[in-house]
């Protein structure tokens, strides 16, 4: 009888470390699954972020102006403030895209102001001339009389568009945005553009 007990107590002794077991295993396992989701959401959101970042814009909407007075906001020197940010942008061949810019008045007097993009550098092994570079801008290109206050940027930013014809080759191009105020320079900024397969 004694001994009858005393293995009964080792059963349910085994089985309750078997079960304790079983809810450790079940605990790490949903605690592995949860951490596998947040790690792969975690790089989903970066990928977005960073494809964000190189994307094209084909409008100024309030978003534009948005991000473009916090780049202005982080520096009170910049005369010039290129959106992407990141001042690198793709275009898919037979598609349109762009970028905007901004500028910002940091002297004492008013002024007029000038801009032009112009074709800056043409990728190496890039099978394209300084004049087919130079076409592919359909919108934005020069633009003069900007009258900006002293302390004031353009109440609505400049948007430079592309075209890429279906023929144009793969390709990185760098163009440059030369600023001039009353006739004299004042800034010049880059932007990358890469062409990309449709």
């Amino acid at each position: 009888m004694i001994s009858k007990k005393l293995s009964q107590k080792g059963f349910f002794k085994s089985r309750n470390r078997k079960k304790a077991a079983m809810e450790m295993s079940v605990g790490t396992i949903v605690t592995v699954v949860l951490a596998m989701t947040m790690l792969i959401l975690g790089l989903v959101m970066i990928r977005t972020i960073f494809r964000g970042s190189t994307e094209n814009i084909n409008s100024i909407d309030q978003s534009v102006k948005n991000e473009i007075n916090k780049l202005f906001a982080e520096d009170d020197s910049r005369r010039i403030v290129v959106y992407p940010s990141t001042r690198e942008i793709s275009v898919k061949k037979g598609q349109e895209g762009g970028f905007g810019f901004s500028i910002r008045n940091v002297d004492l007097e008013d002024g007029y102001f000038s801009y032009e993009v112009s074709v800056a550098e043409i990728g190496t092994g890039c099978k394209m001339t300084e004049e087919n570079a130079a076409n592919l801008i359909v919108l934005g290109r020069t633009r003069n009389g900007i009258q900006i206050s002293s302390g004031s940027s353009l109440e609505t930013p400049e948007l430079v568009k592309f075209r890429i014809p279906e023929t144009a080759p793969l390709c990185s191009l760098r163009y440059s945005v030369d600023v001039t105020k009353d006739g004299g320079s004042y800034q010049t900024a880059s932007v990358d553009v890469k062409i990309t397969a449709a």
